[in-house]
This record gives structure tokens, sequence and C-alpha cells, in this order.
């Protein structure tokens, strides 16, 4: 399977220091959390994933034989229930 790394994950990596490894572990063995079907041009997925104790949320897109990794970030508690699955209302 080819991995394109998207310019925008690409920057928020550097700024938020998220490792690739840390993202690719994340789609190997995350949680998908929500699914985005109709998503264009590809579906894609909203992944969680327990990084050094922390949270971590990938978005990433599937186009046949390619994922495409569009954002990675750790959630903020504030936002997300406890379980970092959901968002508060």
């Amino acid at each position: 399977m080819q991995i394109i790394w998207r310019k925008h994950v690409q920057i928020r990596m550097m700024e938020r220091m998220i490792s690739r490894e840390a993202i690719l572990t994340t789609l190997r063995q995350g949680e998908i959390i929500n699914e985005y079907p109709d998503d264009t041009p590809c579906p894609s997925r909203l992944l969680l994933h327990w990084v050094n104790g922390q949270p971590l949320h990938v978005v990433a897109a599937t186009c046949q034989e390619t994922t495409v990794i569009i954002t990675a970030y750790y959630p903020d508690p504030a936002m997300w229930d406890s379980d970092f699955r959901r968002k508060r209302k």
C-alpha cells in the first residue's frame, strides 16, 4: 500500500511534534472512531490510538491501494469526551 503525506499533515506534524512512526502505528493499530464515506475524492476515517499515554487522532483517506494522510493531532480534552471517541456537545 502506498502512503501519501499531504503537505498539511507534514506541517502539523512538525508543529505538534508528532512522528511519522506514531501516525503509521495509528494506521495499523488504531480504532476507527468515525467514518466519512461521502468524502471526495475518497472515503476517509478518523482513527484513535494512544501513543506514550496520549490520545492521537489521525484522519486518513483510502483510494484503492493508496492511503492519504490528511491530518493528525492530539485531541483537546475540553472538546472531546473522556474516551476521546466523541466530541462534546
